[in-house]
């Protein structure tokens, strides 16, 4: 359930995940997207889709005041493939 969810989010701020990875405090996330869409509006649909997807399935994170950090970070990488970064 969550992938499809997942998925019809990023289609719908036109994005796409090259790769991801879990780590215990923190996500890596390598994504494409238009050069009209900014990196706050990204982070924003992310952050906001998966907080109420993991606050539906998890009831203790309901009493949290947020789930998310406000912050991020973002590098660019042009016209360069996965495997060379």
């Amino acid at each position: 359930m969550f992938g499809s969810q997942y998925a019809s989010v990023v289609r719908a701020i036109g994005i796409t995940i090259v790769a991801l990875e879990i780590m215990p405090n923190h996500v890596h996330l390598f994504l494409g997207t238009d050069p009209d869409v900014s990196p706050t509006q990204v982070m924003h649909a992310l952050k906001g889709f998966t907080s109420r997807v993991l606050r539906q399935e998890f009831s203790k994170l309901q009493t949290m005041p947020s789930l998310w950090t406000r912050n991020y970070w973002v590098s660019t990488a042009g016209n360069v493939s996965a495997e060379v970064i």
